[in-house]
């Protein structure tokens, strides 16, 4: 299509449009149905018998927090790349706390190694699927709300949009499920974390790509 004519009929047919709101307020829209959402499923899936002991242990905070941290950072920069113009390098934004989850893992893993128990490797592949049902949802509402926008980078949005939800049902899982061997964590929950956003990076084209109407 031709600019002039292009401009005639925007000109002709298009109606008002209402600016979307800022990133940070979609966020914290999501974030509270999300939050919402996974308490439902702990509650259903039931506490596990020793967060309380749990609760009073540093690197189980770290950890809780900082995969809390990736997933409202990584939502955010998802919804504010829904926007055009918007510099990619928001996407950034989640690597700090990303590193600081994963590290604190680390950490464990090298304390276990050094000490007289040694590190087992179990198959855990449930951390996949309880994951998965706990980002559910946030994952579907965060797909919605990026359709609103136009994602110009489609692959990227759909990643940071599934490391969002995914994180989050991290944290669902760790108040449910007992392991906590930082190795198998580290493989079996970060590692499917990993998995899905790699997954949401593949099918970003599909699921957000928007044909240009001419």
């Amino acid at each position: 299509m031709q600019t002039d004519a292009l401009i005639d009929r925007l000109a002709r047919d298009a109606g008002p449009v209402r600016p979307l709101p800022p990133a940070w307020r979609r966020c914290l829209g999501w974030l509270a149905m999300a939050v919402g959402f996974a308490a439902v499923i702990v509650l259903l899936m039931s506490p596990r018998p020793d967060l309380a002991e749990q609760l009073r242990e540093t690197r189980f905070w770290v950890e809780q927090l900082a995969a809390l941290a990736t997933a409202i950072l990584a939502a955010h920069a998802a919804l504010a790349l829904s926007v055009p113009g918007t510099s990619r390098r928001v996407a950034l934004s989640p690597l700090l706390p990303a590193a600081l989850w994963l590290g604190s893992q680390g950490v464990g893993c090298l304390s276990a190694l050094t000490s007289r128990s040694g590190v087992s490797i179990t198959g855990e592949p449930e951390c996949l699927v309880f994951i998965a049902l706990t980002g559910s949802l946030p994952a579907v509402a965060l797909v919605a709300m990026l359709r609103r926008g136009f994602p110009v980078r489609p692959r990227l949005n759909l990643a940071l949009a599934v490391l969002a939800a995914a994180a989050l049902g991290n944290v669902g899982l760790r108040l449910f499920h007992p392991q906590d061997a930082a190795l198998m964590v580290l493989i079996w929950q970060s590692g499917s974390v990993a998995l899905l956003s790699f997954a949401g990076w593949l099918l970003g084209r599909t699921v957000l790509d928007r044909p240009v109407a001419t």
